[in-house]
């Protein structure tokens, strides 16, 4: 398990790497949120997601061998990794699935990292950086599954914590489960802490109805940042203690939550990032009238074309 302690630590650590990000507060009502609605807009961190904060974590917590570092992405998770080695002077290796975006492989490449596009999913992608880790040597990078990099991300959620003491619950968007996982970690059940998936990539929806993670298939608009075939272990864990529950979303809604960001308030965020927004939208969770909703916009990484910036 992640601790309080281990997520201090973490921000100590990678304090002078990443940025500390704004939120913003809106209106009432806006996207059937009745009570006070609030952003944390973690789109503008390095590398355009929260991911940098595990990456860095981890890279500063472990010896780095001269062959540099290797790790699997959907394109998030990568580009923060290949942006932390960039910028700590290691080489990286990273192993992508065919389903990444365009825009989320050329910013692979512009941060100096050697990219594989292999196989259809996620999962095939990690299965060919575990066979090039084991050949080189290289420090694996989890994208959510190991400790350092949950604690990382559970920066956010410490960061989160000062800027709004008085929150009621938080919607994160789940793929792996690093997010949630360390978000949940830090505030230990003080806060309602909801999960969203879409109905294409519901592997921690799945892995609590059956009491344990299991494979799910994974498909949609979503699936290259969200699409873990199975959620992390060590995300699950966390996930059973401290998470409330975990709701579910369709393409349809999440299409019409990117588009809201940028009508609404000119934010572009990748699908993932705008799931949240969906469960709002969608009645997925409805929250009481008086009830400080929290929001994580996850990541920026969008394919414009891919929808209608009107």
């Amino acid at each position: 398990m992640v601790n309080r302690e281990d997520i201090k630590r973490a921000a100590r650590r990678v304090a002078a790497y990443v940025r500390p990000t704004p939120v913003i507060s809106l209106e009432s009502g806006i996207w059937n949120c009745p009570g006070h609605l609030s952003l944390k807009l973690e789109q503008l961190q390095h590398s355009g997601s929260f991911k940098a904060r595990g990456a860095f974590n981890r890279l500063l917590s472990q010896p780095v061998p001269p062959v540099g570092v290797i790790a699997a992405s959907g394109g998030n998770h990568g580009a923060a990794v290949a942006y932390a080695a960039q910028q700590l002077g290691h080489r990286a290796e990273i192993f992508v699935p065919e389903i990444s975006t365009r825009v989320k492989v050329e910013r692979l490449r512009s941060y100096g990292a050697d990219v594989h596009i292999v196989g259809a999913t996620y999962a095939d992608a990690w299965f060919a950086s575990e066979q090039r880790a084991r050949e080189t040597g290289a420090l694996v990078v989890h994208a959510y599954n190991q400790p350092e990099v949950v604690a990382g991300q559970g920066t956010v959620g410490y960061e989160l914590s000062r800027q709004l003491p008085d929150l009621d619950t938080l919607l994160v968007a789940v793929g792996g489960g690093g997010l949630i996982g360390g978000i949940a970690s830090w505030f230990q059940n003080t806060v309602r802490v909801i999960g969203v998936e879409t109905e294409g990539t519901a592997s921690m929806y799945r892995a609590l109805q059956a009491g344990a993670p299991v494979d799910v298939d994974v498909h949609g608009l979503a699936a290259d940042a969200l699409g873990a075939r199975r959620v992390g272990e060590l995300a699950f864990e966390i996930a059973q203690r401290y998470v409330e529950r975990v709701v579910l979303v369709d393409d349809e809604a999440v299409a019409r939550a990117q588009l809201s960001l940028w009508n609404d308030l000119r934010l572009v965020a990748e699908p993932s990032a705008a799931a949240g927004i969906a469960a709002l939208q969608a009645g997925a969770y409805r929250p009481a009238p008086d009830e400080r909703v929290g929001i994580f916009i996850c990541g920026g990484n969008a394919q414009l074309e891919a929808f209608s910036i009107k």
